[in-house]
């Protein structure tokens, strides 16, 4: 799911929208490389954040990318974990190479391989009973149609 980034600008991610149903879109994403945090709830967001303005072994900032990945459940999606994770999207071009390693040891870098995803927009701030919320919504419209 992604907060929508009318408001702010950030870098978006690359997809292909396959199917809209209701306000879920059905996206395919090419190979992504991701920063990711689990288990640390709402606090796994800002543990990103610092990373990506600065916290890491280049001191380097860098672009935040929409949308953020965020899961609750294990599930056949970007990210897999059973104690919830957020992910933030790398920029385009970089590798899990090229990223800056992280100097906080819970922020893991990773290839994710293309895959398809539902995805939601919405405005306002990351929480998790935000996200419950807006999965909610998702499923309920995708169960729907």
């Amino acid at each position: 799911m992604a907060p929508s980034n009318n408001d702010i600008m950030v870098e978006q991610a690359k997809y292909e929208v396959l199917k809209k149903i209701g306000k879920t879109e059905i996206r395919c994403y090419p190979r992504l490389v991701i920063a990711r945090v689990d288990g640390y709830g709402d606090s796994g967001f800002n543990l990103l954040f610092r990373f990506i303005t600065g916290n890491n072994q280049k001191k380097t900032d860098i672009t935040m990318t929409a949308p953020v990945v965020s899961e609750q459940i294990a599930m056949t999606a970007p990210v897999l974990s059973e104690t919830g994770s957020i992910a933030f999207i790398m920029p385009e071009g970089f590798t899990v190479y090229t990223t800056p390693k992280p100097l906080d040891n819970r922020v893991k870098i990773e290839e994710i391989p293309e895959r398809v995803v539902a995805a939601l927009r919405f405005s306002g701030r990351w929480s998790s009973s935000i996200f419950k919320k807006k999965s909610s919504e998702m499923l309920k419209e995708l169960t729907e149609a």
